[in-house]
């Protein structure tokens, strides 16, 4: 090849290379760990648990895109039994995440009114047996929606540490609405974390702090107590001002000078007239000194902090145990929830992309199916209404004609048989 083609070729792979950099900065560097979206060949990927079956408990999943789905072609895995316990799971090659950045994104949508159940996915570490996973079985990571009721519409956030699970100390709260939804958690290098509902941030923070796995690094001085100097008066008396003279002279009341003596007013027997009082406007009450600001004020006192002796710091606070498989394990009143998209990576921009992608593509479809499948089922359900007051109907028109000519007999005057009776 001459020179001048190997020139053009550079000049090519170069293009390329910042086209990609520049259209997909993160995206294009992306650790993809494990991601499910139940394409063709996801059977051989995930194991159907037997947890629960001996006992008659145990549901089943279907795959399938839905009752309104954006792409008829999308399909995620369904819950299909009611009041059935769930669990399935899928090996992925080993992961760890230390000095890595962890997302952990997948979604869900409640086509139920699942009256009570989780929506949850967990992350596994260790040598699971798929056949019997189930509630015991530990893990390392339980993340998404639980609804229970009216009250409860927690967004669980469980990290394990030592054996031993920690639960978030924050109320998150979830999506209720029969849409699909995408829930990322972001867990970094430096303990920080973000936790996203359709790639908007719905909470952040630090594991140090949110999470009473460690004893805090900080803790109030008990044995701290206000200095005797400490001025905490934010405004004083003006020591300067000196009372106006004469102040204390002026009277609270006055003689109200519109008050005239009644025309048949008697002092020989009404005695002295007087007028009556009123509020003297010259009378500002009892003097005090004008406010001003203390210079000596050092701002309100409050109990210092100081190093907690019991903390102990963790580096490796935010590293999960190697994880080795992903697992949806749920209980649910009323089935019919459907997981889908399931990804596990290092690149937050990546799942923002996923996300951002979908719903491009599916909102509005999925949005609009929706209602559609709406209008038909409240359109089915009054033709079942009709259908029943129809029914009712002819059924009291049958009890009318069998019962009318029993109903409208004239019964015998007993007066009558007497009277028959007494010609005998």
């Amino acid at each position: 090849m001459s020179e001048m083609g190997n020139l053009s070729k550079q000049l090519l792979m170069l293009f390329l290379f910042l086209f990609a950099t520049l259209h997909f900065p993160s995206s294009s560097f992306a650790e993809v760990f494990f991601e499910e979206r139940f394409e063709d060949g996801w059977k051989s990927r995930w194991v159907l648990s037997d947890w629960k079956r001996s006992e008659g408990k145990a549901g089943t999943f279907k795959h399938t895109a839905g009752k309104w789905p954006g792409d008829p072609d999308d399909k995620g895995l369904q819950t299909y039994n009611d009041a059935k316990h769930y669990a399935i799971s899928a090996k992925i090659p080993e992961l760890s995440n230390k000095n890595k950045t962890l997302v952990v994104q997948y979604s869900i949508r409640f086509e139920q009114d699942i009256e009570c159940g989780g929506g949850y996915i967990k992350l596994l570490s260790g040598y699971v047996n798929q056949k019997k996973f189930g509630g015991d079985t530990p893990y390392s990571l339980m993340f998404g929606p639980d609804i229970c009721g009216t009250q409860t519409k927690k967004l669980h956030l469980i990290l394990s540490y030592q054996g031993q699970n920690y639960p978030i100390r924050k109320d998150l709260q979830c999506e209720t609405d029969k849409m699909t939804h995408f829930y990322t958690f972001i867990l970094r290098p430096d303990a920080s974390y973000s936790v996203l509902v359709d790639n908007r941030e719905r909470d952040s923070g630090s594991m140090y702090t949110d999470w009473d796995i460690l004893p805090p690094r900080k803790i109030k001085d008990v044995n701290a107590k206000k200095p005797a100097d400490w001025d905490d008066r934010e405004y004083i008396e003006d020591p300067n001002e000196v009372k106006p003279e004469g102040y204390d002279s002026i009277p609270a009341e006055i003689p109200d000078p519109k008050a005239k003596k009644p025309a048949d007013w008697d002092e020989d027997e009404d005695g002295l007239w007087k007028p009556s009082k009123v509020p003297n406007p010259a009378y500002k009450g009892p003097w005090k000194r004008k406010k001003i600001k203390n210079p000596n004020y050092k701002g309100k006192w409050k109990i210092p902090w100081i190093d907690n002796p019991e903390f102990e710091d963790d580096p490796d606070l935010y590293v999960l145990k190697p994880i080795k498989y992903v697992g949806i394990e749920v209980w649910q009143v009323k089935a019919g929830s459907i997981f889908d998209n399931i990804l596990l990576c290092d690149d937050p921009q990546y799942a923002k992309q996923i996300v951002d992608e979908y719903m491009a593509n599916n909102k509005e479809a999925e949005k609009e199916a929706f209602e559609e499948a709406e209008k038909e089922r409240k359109a089915r359900e009054e033709e079942e209404a009709q259908r029943a007051r129809e029914e009712g109907e002819k059924r009291r028109r049958e009890r009318d004609h069998k019962y009318g000519d029993r109903r409208r007999r004239r019964r015998p005057d007993p007066h009558e048989y007497m009277d028959y009776h007494d010609e005998l």
